[in-house]
């Protein structure tokens, strides 16, 4: 199935929320250009929804090897504890009046660097030690809390750094700066996985690892590179995260967002065995997600059921993309059905 024809149920969902809001919420598509800052709810639903954009981004290559990367959320929290730490630290520093966005800079640089040494970690035990993915980042998942907790003295860190808080509330050319992180971030991964030939690469070792590495394929340097990749994204999201509460919290930041970043490679139309992966469409999943739960919070839908709907949701556009499933409907509705089989068998 060519990648075109696999965003077509997940944009046919959300095409319907947006009907759906259209109808009950039309306060939903109010945009409002203020002191030069573009303002709505369809602002909003890209700004809130940047971190798991940028997990998704990450998730689609190790996904599409074959892998999984369950470790992103713990890895956001070591990222943001780093941070806090760090910019605690220059606070302290006889030097902190200086407050120069070089020093920001150094500090999300090494914060940074924590994200990317998780990732190497995980490839490490993937590729190196031939632990199963599902388990080498169980490790981290675990674990990855405790170290965060060990960068912050178990405390919830607050800081006060406009600097670095213009990361998660700060603007550019109208939009969230989220946004803009997360524009540039898929513009240069597209660019890399599908501008060379490492798209290739992660494919062909998702859909046949052994023939790759008999093909003379680098499998084990392409999976350690999509790994240390999402690790980076990973920390992206948590700087994000950290800047837009100006705290560092170890135990909550990025908890279950692991969840999230998967299922929006799912309803992607990504394969979860590997072999093949579409950033656009884990944005757009990532994006029906987002918009999904901002529909829900809008409804004033009772808490206990917003992730109940959220998965009978996920659950659908899952199951309408699975060719098995339309095969089964194409035999159960009848001929005369007409339209209705005609779109179940796309």
């Amino acid at each position: 199935m060519s990648e075109s024809r696999r965003l077509i149920w997940p944009l046919a969902a959300l095409a319907l929320l947006m009907l759906v809001n259209a109808i009950f919420n039309p306060s939903f598509f109010h945009l409002e250009f203020r002191d030069g800052h573009l303002f709505g709810s369809m602002v909003d639903v890209l700004n809130r929804g940047a971190p798991v954009m940028l997990l998704s981004l990450g998730m689609s290559l190790v996904i599409a090897t074959g892998g999984i990367d369950l470790s992103v959320g713990a890895v956001m929290a070591i990222t943001g504890a780093a941070a806090a730490a760090l910019i605690m630290r220059q606070s302290d520093s006889p030097l902190a009046w200086l407050n120069l966005h070089g020093v920001t800079a150094a500090i999300i640089g090494t914060a940074l660097l924590f994200a990317v040494v998780a990732g190497i970690w995980n490839g490490t035990l993937v590729v190196l030690l031939g632990l199963q993915p599902i388990v080498a980042t169980l490790i981290l998942m675990v674990a990855g809390r405790g170290v965060a907790q060990l960068l912050t003295n178990g405390q919830i860190i607050t800081f006060d750094n406009p600097s670095f808080s213009f990361i998660a509330r700060g603007w550019f050319l109208g939009l969230p700066f989220p946004v803009t992180i997360v524009a540039v971030a898929a513009i240069i991964i597209s660019l890399i996985a599908r501008g060379t030939a490492l798209g290739l690469f992660v494919e062909s070792v998702g859909n046949n690892p052994t023939a790759s590495r008999l093909a003379g394929l680098p499998a084990g340097w392409v999976k350690l590179g999509v790994y240390t990749l999402c690790g980076l994204c990973a920390g992206l999201a948590g700087l994000i995260t950290t800047a837009d509460i100006q705290a560092a919290d170890a135990n909550n930041a990025g908890l279950y967002l692991e969840l999230d970043a998967i299922l929006a490679v799912s309803l992607g139309g990504a394969s979860l065995n590997g072999g093949r992966f579409s950033l656009l469409g884990s944005l757009i999943g990532a994006v029906l997600l987002q918009a999904l739960t901002s529909t829900i919070l809008a409804h004033n839908v009772p808490p206990p059921l917003t992730l109940v709907i959220k998965g009978l949701v996920v659950v659908a556009v899952c199951l309408l993309q699975s060719p098995v499933f339309r095969a089964k409907m194409r035999r159960i509705l009848p001929k005369s059905a007409g339209p209705v089989a005609h779109v179940v068998s796309k």
